[in-house]
């Protein structure tokens, strides 16, 4: 059996003043002094459980949550999934409200219509964001809670606020134990996983590593059910370690790795655009090489290391970690196809590694004020590496000659990101309760800007079971330095990879104003719902866009930009059944391009810059869902996913004018488990993924900062079985 904590219930909405049940934290480090730990002498292990739940305890009054909306989920939320604890980090996000989904390439998902922006928090520490995006690092398997915070945020959260992914690992138990399984599907997809925990006097641990070979790695660009050329390679490691010193001290190592190696899906029946003299390593007559031969390919790394010490000081308690995140990305063309059909073969290594201080605490004054503080710094070393193959062109961008030459483009640098934050929580009467702070952050590297950023959260309990929310906060957004473009466009004047427009302003940093309004309803002991409603305003709006084969995104700003949305939630839980359902609606437009430039056609930059457009990742309606029924030791779980359709310009129409068709993909999983037997805890899992075999678009290629088609998913079985011990 598993000794890490498990909540047997689904999501459970978290809002204003309402809270989890369970005990409170003094109440717990009452029970760990009974047994205390005295110096270096090894305590028994359900003492360190009963410290260690008393430290996590402190760790969460050092964020808090007053006047935003909290959406909770768990390991048995996960299980009901199709892939359980392999599903994507991702995908399992999918399930939330306000998610919607878009491709890999793209990003993956959207939170309240923003594009990234999103910030993950691991064990109450921010890690900084990898180039291709830190949400694919993370394995599920590791995941025992996730509060995914949205709204009006705190002081507490700067830097990216569409989303806080505040995610509570798994940690090792009274007894030692682990868990080994495996999971095989369709398209080739085999995933072993393996997971070790367990205590040796003052010590804790939790280890936990997959390996993922799969036949669909990327989106595929056509509609059929195999993609050409589409193979991938995962692997992901991560560990928690932590060793207590007494009731009140802990030190912890927290690491992770993700490896990724990814064949780019090829796009039969395209026309080749360019000539090219016979080159030794390419087919002689390369005019006739077909589209679905290229060999593209890309591969992703990223790697953090956490230390932390954390200690609880009776009305203080504070947490200071140093952190340490490295993440490469390397585009490997296909020479000759990229030249003929591309006019460009760019072989692209960019590379960034992040060192960093966090600091947070909190002191109760009294029994009506709690004041939190903290800083945070760190420091980013991004290197861009293009060594790229072109052909001379003239002025209209007309080719001229046969024979290839190469430009290097390489370039660095080095930038900070400083924050400081300051906020009291006031219970001013008993359901009414007061969050209000000052955030100041300062950003040093393709841009030198700082802001003061106020925020007022106000939740009101009407009663035990109605609360109400509101809420402002203003926002500072430094652009992702591990995106930012530093290609120098006029190494490229007359060539076949020259921009129809020579300038290529600095990413600014993103203002917004944003305003929350939220309520949520415990109808009896089974059924919660919530209703949450957002406006913002936004200077210097960021978005990214894909522009060239490969996989890397660069980010751009509209002048101006708007979004507003209402998102409404329903959890219903009784054994031996339980369900939920989120329905969206949003929109999200901006106006007048003034940086990065050279991405765009001069007739797309004239139209923005007079006219609102909608941004391509916006989609007016989303919806999730799903129930599962337990009946003995098995379980049947089906879930849901709709999208009213992202962004699209048609032919001779205004960028992002239209949308593309709507989809609804519905998922079905059936799991049993056998308790007792001579290895341990056995389970079997056999799923059904987009049970239907709908054929839809996430993308169709167009849109302003859109690259190739790309279609979702279709039909896929999976099953697995794991040996928990």
């Amino acid at each position: 059996m598993k000794s890490y904590s498990r909540w047997h219930t689904l999501p459970l909405v978290l809002t204003g003043t309402l809270l989890a049940s369970g005990l409170q934290a003094q109440d717990i480090k009452g029970a760990a002094n009974t047994s205390a730990v005295n110096g270096n002498a090894a305590a028994a292990p359900e003492v360190i459980e009963i410290i260690g739940a008393h430290l996590k305890s402190a760790r969460i009054e050092l964020s808090p949550e007053v006047g935003t909306t909290v959406y909770t989920l768990d390991e048995h939320m996960i299980n009901t999934l199709g892939q359980g604890d392999d599903t994507p980090f991702n995908e399992v996000l999918l399930r939330l409200p306000g998610v919607s989904e878009d491709s890999k390439a793209s990003g993956s998902l959207h939170i309240r219509d923003d594009h990234g922006n999103v910030q993950y928090r691991v064990n109450g520490v921010q890690l900084p964001e990898s180039i291709s995006g830190f949400g694919q690092s993370i394995d599920t398997r590791q995941v025992d809670k996730i509060d995914f915070i949205t709204g009006a945020l705190p002081a507490q959260y700067g830097l990216r606020t569409a989303g806080i992914i505040d995610i509570e690992t798994k940690e090792g138990g009274t007894k030692p134990g682990g868990q080994v399984g495996i999971l095989a599907g369709s398209n080739h997809y085999v995933e072993p996983s393996a997971e070790f925990f367990g205590s040796s006097g003052n010590f804790n641990y939790y280890l936990s590593g997959s390996y993922l070979t799969d036949s669909i790695g990327i989106e595929n660009p056509v509609s059929g059910k195999t993609p050409i050329h589409d193979d991938t390679r995962q692997s992901k490691t991560f560990g928690s370690l932590s060793y207590f010193t007494d009731d009140d001290t802990r030190f912890g190592l927290m690491f992770g790795t993700y490896s990724g190696r990814f064949q780019i899906p090829n796009n039969p029946g395209q026309v080749v655009g360019y000539s090219l003299t016979a080159m030794s390593n390419a087919n002689n007559d390369t005019s006739s090489l077909p589209s679905s031969q290229l060999n593209e390919n890309q591969t992703e790394t990223n790697r953090y290391v956490v230390l932390s010490y954390q200690k609880s000081l009776g009305d203080l308690n504070f947490q200071v970690s140093g952190f340490h995140q490295y993440s490469e990305l390397h585009y490997r063309p296909d020479l000759a196809g990229d030249l003929i059909f591309n006019g460009v073969a760019s072989n692209t290594l960019r590379s960034n590694s992040a060192n960093g201080l966090q600091f947070d605490a909190s002191f109760k004054l009294n029994d009506t004020h709690t004041v939190r503080a903290g800083l945070e710094y760190t420091r980013q070393a991004t290197e861009s590496n293009n060594t790229v193959v072109v052909f001379h062109a003239d002025n209209a961008g007309a080719q001229l000659g046969t024979d290839p030459f190469t430009v290097i483009d390489n370039s660095g640098k080095t930038g900070t990101l400083g924050s400081l934050y300051l906020q009291d929580e006031w219970h001013i009467t008993t359901p009414l309760t007061l969050n209000y702070g000052l955030r100041y952050d300062q950003v040093s590297a393709f841009v030198d800007e700082q802001q003061w950023s106020p925020r007022f959260n106000l939740a009101y309990a009407l009663n035990e079971d109605t609360a109400l929310h509101a809420g402002y906060s203003r926002y500072f957004t430094p652009p992702p330095q591990e995106l930012a473009s530093q290609a120098s466009i006029q190494f490229y004047a007359n060539t076949t990879n020259a921009p129809k427009i020579m300038l290529s302003d600095n990413v600014k940093s993103e203002r917004t104003q944003y305003f929350d309004i939220g309520a949520s309803r415990k109808i009896g002991a089974t059924l919660t719902l919530t209703a949450d409603a957002y406006y913002k305003k936004v200077a210097n709006l960021i978005d990214e866009g894909q522009f060239g084969q490969a996989l890397i995104l660069s980010p751009f700003n509209y002048a101006q930009g708007h979004a507003k949305g209402l998102e409404l939630s329903a959890i219903y839980n009784e054994k031996p059944w339980g369900g939920y359902l989120n329905f969206t609606v949003q929109k999200a437009q901006a106006r007048n391009i003034i940086s990065g430039q050279a991405l765009f056609a001069q007739n797309e930059l004239n139209y923005i810059a007079n006219n609102f457009v909608y941004l391509d990742h916006d989609q007016t309606y989303s919806i999730s869902g799903g129930a599962h029924y337990d009946f003995g030791d098995s379980q049947i779980s089906s879930d849901v996913l709709y999208g009213s359709g992202l962004r699209r310009t048609p032919a001779g129409g205004a960028p992002n004018s239209a949308t593309l068709p709507q989809h609804t993909i519905v998922n079905m999983t059936l799991t049993h488990t056998w308790m007792d037997t001579a290895a341990g805890r056995l389970e079997s899992r056999l799923s059904l993924l987009n049970m239907f075999d709908q054929s839809y678009l996430l993308r169709d290629g167009s849109g302003v900062g859109v690259g190739a088609p790309q279609y979702g998913a279709r039909r896929t079985l999976y099953a697995g079985i794991s040996l928990s011990f």
